[in-house]
This record gives structure tokens, sequence and C-alpha cells, in this order.
């Protein structure tokens, strides 16, 4: 499919869902950091997604407002992020990633976990696996983004809890990772994670091609069990040591220096057994060849950094202007590898 033809079939699934709702409740945050009226900010809006591609939430979230018209050229968008997802991850390296239980058996080395599908056990079986494990994470087959997921505690009623989860068409169960003591002091009551960026390049000159690091990203949650940006967690850029450059920052704009909860200091954390992770994320990208531009979710344990999942259509992650003072995005590190 050529670019065109994804890009124009985007823009007419956006302008189909178009909401006024959410072009003024993106206004009003954007007015965080702009004293400009909401019309203004609205008409600016609907320019730049146009004009650059962008979506109303890439537009909050990374104030553009603020920005000139050359800065915001700069900027990696989710529409862009999208177009790479459909012209280069087939439907094969979509199903691989997706489907839960596929991905458990074919990454299980890399898991760190027990992880069940109930379809596949009696209640003895899946009664042996809750004692084991009494803290779990029931998830959806196919589900992306940490939709969809719930947590339960000690379960004594095996027949009610299967009818629960199924009702709520969770199939898979997963052993509650525990983390490393330095995450879980940024924030206990989620599994806090990087999500690492990938592009397999297979023009490299390497054999199976060449994996390169789009971003790096620290994901802290905030008053949920997981720490998506979208259930109200955080996150915030790692540099190449693993050490996070930047304040918190939240889908509504709020920054946190500091953890709202543990108080706990963000600039300045590094994530433990780096090196660990940056040589997990180069194994995931050269074992998903069918998928080359994913994001890699890996949750540090105190034995060493485990996948989570691969998202082949990965969100993008950028400095806050605001909150960080940078004010280019990382389009050019996408071009350069992707070369779009």
């Amino acid at each position: 499919m050529s670019r065109a033809t994804v890009r124009l079939r985007y823009l007419a699934r956006r302008a189909a869902k178009l909401r006024p709702g959410n072009l003024v409740e993106f206004a009003r945050q954007a007015q965080k950091v702009s004293k400009a009226p909401l019309p203004v900010l609205i008409a600016d809006m609907l320019w730049c997604s146009v004009k650059y591609d962008m979506g109303f939430r890439d537009y909050a979230v990374w104030d553009i407002r603020l920005l000139t018209a050359k800065e915001r050229k700069t900027w990696m968008t989710h529409p862009k992020s999208f177009r790479i997802t459909r012209m280069y991850n087939t439907a094969e390296g979509r199903a691989k990633l997706e489907d839960k239980r596929r991905f458990a058996r074919e990454y299980a080395d890399l898991l760190g976990r027990e992880t069940v599908d109930v379809r596949d056990v009696d209640d003895a079986t899946l009664a042996d696996f809750l004692a084991r494990h009494p803290k779990v994470l029931a998830k959806p087959l196919d589900g992306q983004g940490g939709g969809g997921i719930t947590l339960h505690e000690n379960v004594t009623d095996v027949a009610a809890f299967r009818e629960e989860v199924t009702s709520a068409g969770q199939t898979i169960v997963d052993e509650f990772i525990v983390q490393h003591p330095e995450m879980s002091a940024l924030y206990p009551d989620s599994v806090n994670t990087v999500r690492m960026i990938t592009f397999l390049d297979q023009r490299g000159p390497e054999p199976g091609g060449s994996v390169r690091l789009l971003a790096a990203v620290l994901r802290i949650g905030n008053g949920d069990v997981i720490d998506n940006f979208a259930s109200g967690g955080m996150f915030t850029m790692l540099d190449d040591d693993g050490v996070a450059l930047y304040p918190g920052v939240d889908k509504r704009s709020n920054v946190y220096r500091d953890h709202p909860v543990t108080g706990t200091p963000i600039v300045g954390f590094r994530v433990p057994m780096y090196d660990r992770v940056l040589e997990i994320t180069e194994q995931l990208a050269r074992r998903t060849p069918e998928a080359p531009y994913v994001g890699w979710d890996l949750a540090i344990t105190p034995n060493g950094p485990v996948v989570i999942e691969g998202n082949h259509n990965s969100s993008v992650f950028q400095p806050k202007p605001s909150a960080s003072g940078v004010r280019t995005g990382l389009l050019p590190v996408y071009q350069a590898a992707v070369g779009f």
C-alpha cells in the first residue's frame, strides 16, 4: 500500500470520527501553556492536523502552540506512526504480537513470569496456578496498550474467577511481576516499565538488518495498577545510559518533577540494569522481522529485565517543551531510521 493511500485512508477515518468535544478538550489543555482564546487554539489545531499530519492530543501534549513553524516540522506524530505501522508491519507480525497466547509461547524465554490461558487449563490446574501466584493480572487475548487489564489477589473460588474473567473477555492470566526495588520506589502499586521503540532496518549491513532505537521511555504509574499514559500514568525520556532526562508528564499535561505519591525524584532516576534492557530489546527486534516497527514494554525485576508485550502500533513519546526546554521533536530520528 502506497504512503499516499495510507495517509488518505487515515485522514478519512479521522474526519469521520471528528468530535467537536475533543477539539475543545485539547484546546483547553493547550491553554495551560498558552493564553490564546479557544477559537484561535482550535483553528491552529485544525491547521496543524493538515499541515503537519498531527493528532489533537499531539498538539496539546507537546505544547505545539508554543513552537515556531520550523520547530513544528520536527515533531513525530501519531498519524505518522500509524503510517509506518501500516507500511512496514505485516499482518503476520501484528498477529504475532497481538495474540497474547502466541506471544507467551514465542517469547517464553524472555517473559520472566508464568502465564496461562484459562481456555487451556481445567479448574485443578488453574487452582494450582492461583495458589502459586496469589497476585495475578487478567488480560484480554488480543488487548493492546494496557486496556482491559484487571488485578486479582488471593483468589479462592476458582470457578467464579474463571466465569468473571471469561465474561470480561479476559482469557490470559499472568503471574504479577515483582519489580526491582528501585523501580518500586518510583511507584509501588503498578509495574513501572520502559518503552523501547525500535525499527529493524533490513537494508542495513548487519546479518538480519540493523536495529535502530528510536526512543527510550520510562513509564510510571500514578493511581492505577498499570503505568499506561491512557490510565493516568506518566512518562519521561531516557538518555543513552537509562537516566531520566525530564520531569514526568501525564495525558492532561500535568508535570511532575517528583512522584506525587512517593515523592521520589523523577529527573535523574536511573533505570537499573539498563545495559541488559538494551540487549533484550535488540533480541526482541531481531526475533520479529515480520514487524520491523515495534514499541517493546519491559519490566525490571530483581533478576533482570523481562518483556511485557510488543506494540506493533506504538504510541509516540517525545520531550514536552514546557517541561524539558526542548523545542524540537524526534521526527528526524525516525526519518533517518525508517527513511520516510
